[in-house]
């Protein structure tokens, strides 16, 4: 519960926001022209990436662990890569050698590209630890390949692809670099104009309130999807791999398809950095400068991990292992700070610091508490989903033999779900070292990571200047990235 009270600072910044403007101007500063497009735009690109997400993510993963694909473990690699490129260095790959990546269409196709790995993943662990036996099971009862793994495989899929869709969408609603990047304007991006341009922080509250309500639509409809099925059983079934599907005919389509997304999620911002690194009047190489803000962009990004999955297991835990409504608000309120942008949860967070505990305004505390709320979902997602495979009997046969608590803790649950832990710390020390808009306003004074310097490089359109510090990034995110591929398990060549 004290997590789930830290993760919703920023709600109770908003609504009391509007208590304090009142409902009537609250209510005024909503039903405008502008919010309704702000609105329509945030709605269609969210779901719009999403169902794009969940296709290419589970149609990725289910050619690379279930068919004959060639080089099947390399382009696992390569198709969990992007994660290692943040969505704003994409999106900059993109725009900075073509001017048609645009609208609506535009932005569809680059936040696909950026986020469509964070299907892929949680989708290819679970075609991998399916029990072959079900699907021969189903076969011996007559059903094809296609009727099986519709009829048996897809419910199966059920937890991962709505967990990796989830966390697309509330990603989404946040994202601001990109779609700034890109002139798409969503509510986040209205939203840091509001703060940083007009200083109208009532027009910019208010909007920060309905992205809360799109993010309570989201969750409450992620819930309800997910249902009260459980998915965990006793053992990992026969100790054998799947017979993988012989693809004959759809071979080289296949890999034109999976090479295609390989090339334009990856090939074309890495190749965009290259150009600049190499070819751009403006670069320069401040070696000084490059070592210090990625050393302070590592550390940073270290801690936020390390506190940020030791807050979500304590939820993720109940959430499984206690359901309730007590342990459902608490999981789900830690969604809310990821839907909220980086500047909406910094704001909240300096109104707290400076008028409730002013020593921790302007510190690093502050600032890790920030990533916090804002990454707690991407570690409770993957904790859930580890502890969820764990089945509860285990507990009872290690209290038989003697071990009680910490010792069942330590010998039998943590083994168990440390792939999901690792997962989880990995896709927060990805997001924090790409962080942007609350390390610009949480920061200590003299503090610039490799994002923040970024930025500062983009904004006076000095591409040249920009590329050393995105490429540090990406070598940086690398990684962990590569973490995240052993964490979800080695695919067979």
């Amino acid at each position: 519960m004290i997590v789930a009270l830290v993760a919703a600072i920023p709600l109770v910044f908003v609504a009391g926001y509007a208590v304090s403007v009142g409902w009537d101007q609250a209510w005024q500063l909503i039903v405008r022209p502008r919010v309704g497009e702000l609105l329509r735009n945030t709605v269609e690109l969210t779901a719009a990436c999403m169902a794009a997400c969940a296709l290419l993510g589970t149609a990725a993963a289910w050619l690379v662990e279930r068919t004959d694909l060639p080089g099947r473990r390399v382009w696992h690699v390569l198709l969990t890569a992007p994660l290692a490129v943040p969505a704003f260095v994409t999106a900059f790959g993109w725009i900075s050698i073509t001017g048609d990546v645009e609208g609506v269409s535009g932005a569809l196709l680059v936040v696909t590209l950026a986020y469509y790995p964070l299907v892929y993943l949680p989708v290819a662990a679970a075609l991998r630890g399916l029990d072959p036996a079900l699907e021969e099971t189903a076969h011996s009862l007559g059903l094809g390949p296609w009727r099986t793994f519709i009829r048996v495989v897809v419910p199966q899929l059920r937890p991962a692809v709505l967990g990796g869709s989830l966390l697309v969408g509330i990603h989404l609603l946040a994202e601001f670099g990109a779609l700034q990047m890109l002139r798409f304007p969503t509510f986040t991006t209205a939203i840091y104009d509001q703060y940083r341009s007009s200083y109208d922080a009532d027009s910019a509250t208010m909007l920060a309130g309905v992205l809360v309500v799109l993010c309570a639509a989201l969750l409450a409809a992620e819930l309800r999807l997910r249902g009260q099925r459980r998915y965990a059983r006793v053992g990992g079934g026969t100790p054998r791999a799947t017979r993988p599907l012989r693809l004959g005919l759809f071979t080289a389509p296949a890999l034109v398809v999976v090479a295609g997304v390989v090339v334009l999620g990856l090939g074309v911002p890495l190749g965009s950095l290259v150009y600049w690194l190499a070819a751009g009047t403006s670069t320069v190489f401040p070696l000084g400068t490059l070592a210090l803000t990625a050393g302070t962009t590592i550390g940073l990004a270290l801690l936020g991990a390390l506190l940020t999955t030791a807050c979500a297991l304590p939820v993720a835990w109940l959430s499984v292992r206690h359901r309730g409504r007590l342990s459902s608000l608490a999981e789900r309120s830690t969604y809310v700070g990821n839907a909220l942008p980086g500047i909406v949860v910094a704001l909240a967070l300096i109104t707290v610091s400076v008028r409730l505990v002013q020593p921790v305004y302007q510190t690093t505390g502050l600032l890790l508490a920030a990533y916090v709320i804002m990454f707690l979902p991407r570690a409770t997602v993957s904790v859930r989903a580890a502890i969820a495979q764990v089945p509860p009997v285990l507990d009872d046969v290690a209290h038989s033999l003697g071990a009680r608590g910490a010792a069942t803790v330590g010998r039998v649950i943590l083994p168990l779900i440390a792939p999901g832990v690792g997962a989880g710390a990995a896709l927060v020390f990805l997001a924090a070292a790409t962080e942007l808009t609350a390390t610009l306003l949480l920061s200590p004074t003299g503090t610039h990571t490799l994002a923040t310097q970024f930025w500062s490089s983009v904004r006076d359109v000095d591409y040249g200047a920009a590329a050393p510090y995105a490429g540090l990034m990406v070598l940086i995110a690398a990684p962990a990235t590569y973490l995240l591929t052993i964490a979800s398990g080695r695919s067979d060549t």
